[in-house]
């Protein structure tokens, strides 16, 4: 990245403002604006997480916000009630209370001198989550808005209940948000009142996954601030982003479908992160994209920005399996619309472990008829090289050769290419299948296998067959009837060479990706009438040309840290042929690290294990465990969460306990140990 020192505008920062909500609380804001917004008001961008903006986001945020402050907005980052400095408790993600503070905090800055009453609001993730949901709420000073990584549909496109299926980072992201919601805030800001405001946190907390269990279906609660139950709520311009390996690979597509307002969509090779920040890269100048859709919606200015493409995406090309890259090969492709009027759904029977070729016979023809049928009883050890829900790139998550999982698997596989397919949507599998269980589940994988037989996920997809036809009202599986399920694999650009094989693999498990159904299930699947549709994109289409090549990534300086202890990453996979013990070890341990500019060292280790014994689907487990330090002087805090997840064939099992320590004597500490029923899952 390309540090930035000469901007537009000279800048000044206020570390420290408070900001007021109608019940009294007071939410802590940091503000980057141009010294000249004391005489001359500019529109203002806000940014509102709950991911601490004094410390742990702080680097990130001296990267971004300075320099779009540098070119003539006020930037406001706030942390989200009862995180950081901000008064209150954080009880859940998304709730209502904190929709109606950030349109207070909307409000508010509106209504400041150096703002002229036109906002915007950013962000990744949370802040992309908070951005979208309050625009559908229609705040009057609200013009624009600017997302990344994010999704539309809280229960099945989120970290929850993918397909109707649980993901194990339901227990994971819980465990995150009971460390961050109940760490304390910095006394060298808030004074005195630290104590009092952390052990409020502390003693109104409780771990986020019994909420998250006790809605196992499409409720209300999933409902609410999902702008997917009615696009026509948001109406102001949207840029939307994600990336490839990112768990919120769909949702920039939707929005372009289903939004009638100005939209732009770019999805690269990128995890979890911002596009200027993106790995694997190609990383690219976001900021300076972000700047330009500002300076349109929010100062009128004529500089093309809607113009070109509704959406450019990177189209990736094969490359050999690894659980980490550096870069993804490829090329930025364009569409003018979405649906893309290049994009053709090809749909290949599957047949006698083959994908046909599209209409052979055996294809959509006899899709009612009589074939052969395949039975499928998956090992709980098929998914133990799946790697993680959405990539983070650090550990190494991303998926290993698809090989040894394709041992407990059903494969369907195609012909070597004789020219190259490529690929841009989201694949769907057809099941033409029976069960022998009330409950089963189906993964669906598809991988580029190439000529030496190494198998490279490039997308996959679940589905609770409970939730074949509603996941708000799931129905058992009659033992032996047939249905027709289909399986929506997350949307991919993926380009197959010649030579290579297409390769479609299904199991009746996916752990520790997913947690696995009450009993092992043996789930037929009828040949030709099952199929495989693939979004073709014949390759390189003319309108490519149309695909602006991106500046290189900038941003300012960031600030100045010091690491005191390393940091420690692992991803460890254990198997013992003795007990038939399989463990998955996963330490994210960021080290201890120093913020020189407020003398504050911070350490954050996150440690998760997934354990499971042979083929017994109740005895899997999950734990996560965190630790958050933070020391100044003879200030001395630590926060220890651990939450345990098991389960019988009736109910799951919460086992949790919170501990706070002042200058390592602790000085809380609570336990939970609370059962949920299963709803057909």
């Amino acid at each position: 990245m390309r540090h930035v020192t000469n901007l537009p505008f000279a800048t000044k920062v206020e570390e420290h403002v408070v900001i007021p909500m109608s019940d009294g609380v007071r939410l802590s804001a940091r503000i980057w604006r141009p010294t000249s917004s004391d005489q001359e008001p500019v529109p203002a961008v806000l940014e509102y997480i709950p991911y601490r903006k004094r410390d742990l986001t702080a680097v990130r945020d001296s990267v971004h916000h300075p320099y779009i402050a540098g070119h003539g907005y006020a930037c406001v980052r706030v942390d989200v009630r009862g995180t950081g400095e901000s008064e209150g408790v954080l009880r859940d993600e998304y709730l209502e209370l904190e929709q109606s503070d950030a349109e207070e905090v909307l409000a508010w800055i509106a209504e400041q001198p150096w703002c002229d009453g036109s906002t915007g609001m950013m962000g990744l993730s949370w802040g992309a989550f908070a951005a979208l949901q309050v625009a559908a709420r229609r705040p009057p000073s609200l013009k624009a808005i600017a997302i990344a990584s994010f999704t539309d549909d809280r229960h099945a496109d989120d970290m929850h209940y993918m397909g109707g299926a649980m993901l194990s980072d339901n227990l994971a992201e819980a465990g995150t948000m009971f460390a961050y919601a109940t760490c304390p805030p910095d006394p060298a800001v808030v004074g005195d009142r630290w104590r009092d405001m952390w052990h409020e946190r502390l003693e109104n907390s409780r771990p986020w996954v019994l909420e998250w269990l006790r809605h196992q279906r499409l409720d209300d609660y999933w409902r609410h601030a999902s702008v997917a139950e009615n696009y026509q709520d948001v109406r102001c311009p949207v840029l939307a982003s994600s990336g490839w390996a990112d768990g919120y690979s769909n949702a920039v597509t939707r929005l372009l479908a289903h939004l009638d307002v100005p939209r732009k969509g770019l999805i690269g090779p990128w995890s979890h992160k911002f596009p200027h920040l993106g790995e694997p890269g190609p990383a690219i100048g976001y900021l300076q994209e972000v700047v330009r859709w500002w300076d349109h919606w929010l100062k009128g200015v004529d500089n093309g920005v809607m113009d070109g493409p509704m959406l450019q995406t990177w189209m990736q090309d094969s490359v050999p399996p690894s659980t980490s890259y550096e870069e993804r090969p490829g090329r930025w492709v364009a569409e003018p619309s979405w649906p893309s009027p290049h994009v053709h759904p090809v749909t290949h029977p599957l047949t006698r472990h083959r994908i046909g070729p599209p209409d052979a016979a055996g294809g959509r023809a006899a899709r009612d008829g009589e074939g052969q049928v395949s039975t499928l009883r998956s090992p709980l050890s098929v998914g133990q090289f799946a790697g993680k829900w959405a990539s983070y790139n650090a550990p190494p998550d991303l998926p290993y050769d698809q090989r040894e999982e394709d041992g407990g698997s059903l494969v369907f596989e195609t012909e070597p290419l004789t020219e190259r397919v490529e690929i841009l949507g989201s694949p769907t599998v057809d099941l033409d299948l029976s069960a022998d269980e009330p409950v089963a589940m189906v993964a669906a994988r598809l991988s580029d296998v190439s000529p030496d037989g190494a198998a490279t996920r490039v997308t996959y997809g679940l589905l609770n067959l409970t939730r074949r036809d509603s996941a708000e009202q799931p129905e058992p599986l009659e033992p032996g009837r047939r249905y027709h399920a289909t399986v929506h694999l997350n949307g991919v650009a993926q380009s197959f060479p010649p030579g290579h094989r297409i390769r479609l693999s299904l199991s009746t498990s996916y752990w520790p990706l997913a947690w696995p159904p009450p009993k092992p299930a043996t789930v037929g699947i009828r040949d030709g009438s099952s199929t495989l549709t693939l979004p073709v994109r014949p390759p390189e289409k003319a309108d490519d040309t149309q695909a602006a090549p991106f500046a290189e990534p900038e941003g300012t300086s960031p600030i100045a840290t010091t690491t005191l202890t390393p940091p420690e990453e692992r991803w460890d996979v254990k198997r013992d042929l003795v007990g038939y013990n399989a463990e998955l070890e996963t330490v994210k341990d960021r080290g201890t690290v120093r913020f020189e500019d407020i003398g504050l060292d911070v350490g954050r280790r996150a440690y998760e294990r997934y354990a499971s014994v042979a083929d017994d689907f109740t005895s899997v487990s999950g734990e996560s465990t965190w630790t958050m330090s933070f020391r100044r002087d003879d200030w001395d805090v630590r926060v220890v969460t651990h939450t345990r997840l098991t389960c019988d064939e009736s109910s799951f099992f919460v086992d949790a306990t919170l501990d706070g320590y002042e200058s390592g004597r602790r000085v809380f500490s609570r336990t939970w140990n609370e059962a949920v029923p299963r709803d057909l899952l």
